[in-house]
Order: structure tokens, then sequence, then C-alpha cells
């Protein structure tokens, strides 16, 4: 079974954010050593980033962090809160055999969340990252971490991974 990592929103003006239960710069850390780490073992990883519909000028920080993505990356721009719907997203993934996803990244109630509950209509089975993501609000975060990922798949730590 072929696993990938999608990384979600990694962007400097989601980054930037006053999130909790952590900051936008210790989730692209760990975000970051995961991605290395699926790389080694010549596993996909998807970057995901959003843009604004019908907006002719993105605002700044809408592109990826620098240095996040590499040539071996599969790049996903999405137009709405999940990374599926509209992207080509599960034909990429069928094509490369992956079966299994890890989700991390930003933020958790919102792209995150969205993004797996639709993997898990695709029929992926799905991991979750909790160190390697966070929320608007620490209690939000924890509530999905601890009530809703469960029920979709397993929750794990960046250690695990690594």
């Amino acid at each position: 079974m072929t696993t990938a990592l999608i990384l979600v929103d990694l962007m400097p003006r989601i980054i930037a954010l006053p999130l909790a239960p952590y900051s936008g710069d210790e989730v692209l850390a760990r975000c970051r050593e995961l991605a290395e780490s699926f790389r080694a073992s010549r596993r996909p990883v998807v970057q995901v980033r959003v843009e604004r519909p019908n907006v002719a000028e993105q605002p700044p920080g809408s592109d990826f962090t620098e240095g996040l993505v590499h040539d071996s990356d599969l790049v996903v721009v999405k137009r709405t809160i999940g990374a599926f719907y509209g992207t080509g997203l599960d034909e990429s993934l069928r094509k490369l055999g992956v079966e299994n996803l890890v989700i991390a990244g930003l933020v958790t109630t919102m792209g995150v969340e969205s993004t797996a509950r639709a993997a898990a209509d695709h029929g992926y089975e799905v991991e979750f990252v909790a160190d390697a993501m966070s929320g608007l609000a620490a209690d939000e975060h924890e509530f999905a971490v601890e009530r809703i990922f469960p029920r979709f798949g397993e929750v794990r730590h960046t250690a695990d991974y690594i």
C-alpha cells in the first residue's frame, strides 16, 4: 500500500495567523520534517495551497513558503476549503497507487478537516499528524484531534514518521 503525505495551506499569510496550540512556524518546521522523511523513503508528497476564486490578484503571502516545495512534489491549487474538489487530486493519487494519506498543515478545522473528510469519502485510509497542524483556537484544534479525527482514521505525531 502506497502512502502519501498531504500538506495543506502552508502559505506565509496563513502561517502568520495567531494559531493555537502550535504556532504556524512550529507547524511548518514539523511539516518540513515530515516531507523530508517521505521524500527520503520515496513516498509522494502533495503540497496544497488555496487561491481565492474570481480574484485576479491573490493576497500577499499566497504562494508556498520558500523552500517548501521540491521538484518531486505534486502541487495542488484549490479554490475551495478542501483539496479534492475540482483539483484532480484523486486522479493523481490513483495513478501513483496511493491508498493511504497522512495529512498535516493549516488550519485544523478548515483545510485539514475538509481534505480529510473528502479523502475518506474517496475511500482512502487517513492518518492525522496532530502536532503538525494547528487551529484558529486551541479548543477547536483539540476537539477535532480528540473527537472528530479518530472517527476517520489514526491520530499520530511527527515522531511516528521520522
